[in-house]
């Protein structure tokens, strides 16, 4: 059986190939614009199922996944930045707190009518970090692409002190989750 990411990330491409599954990736490109009033897992959850089913449009027959990540830390969403200077700002907003990474998942087949959405969280607490090592580390080029400007799975992973809940969560794919969605849908990740 063979699956369509609906995601351009790299990150979630590697974890999807880490657990084996055969798949294409196929980029929804759905704009990635909060609702007003809408709480940061009605928002992932729902942009997660647009870009399923602007993906399970066009292939009914395919088992589509999608997902969408967001940081929070008190009331302000963290994606992700616009430019180095937005980047560092993120980085000396986390520095030494605690934010909550969510993720929102979409399983989807039109053809089966199947669809079901879950969100994942996820608490990182980051180091306190100087002006220097939060420069050092934009210089990188890393933070740029990503979701409160960080990878947790790149060189990212030297600032984080903990995390209290799903790793691949923080990275952008909710493995756990995803094999609970599988099982659900009557599919065996273990023989695909």
């Amino acid at each position: 059986m063979k699956f369509i990411l609906a995601s351009a990330s790299p990150r979630r491409r590697e974890l999807l190939a880490s657990i084996n599954l055969d798949f294409d990736v196929v980029p929804s490109h759905i704009p990635e614009i909060r609702g007003a009033g809408e709480s940061p897992e009605e928002y992932v959850a729902r942009l997660s199922r647009e870009k399923a089913t602007a993906i399970a449009e066009k292939y009914p027959t395919q088992w589509i996944i999608a997902a969408d990540t967001t940081v929070l830390l008190g009331e302000e969403l963290l994606e992700k930045p616009i430019d180095a200077p937005d980047a560092e700002r993120m980085l000396a907003t986390i520095s030494g707190k605690t934010h909550i990474v969510y993720t929102g998942v979409t399983l989807m087949n039109l053809e089966r009518e199947w669809r079901e959405t879950r969100v994942a969280e996820s608490e990182v607490r980051m180091l306190p970090l100087d002006a220097r090592e939060i420069a050092w580390y934009v210089n990188t080029g890393e933070p740029l692409d990503k979701a409160g400007a960080y990878a947790v799975q790149g060189i990212g992973a030297m600032f984080i002190d903990s995390i209290h809940g799903s790793y691949t969560n923080v990275v952008g794919l909710p493995l756990a989750t995803l094999f609970q969605m599988l099982r659900k849908a009557g599919i065996d990740p273990l023989t695909q």
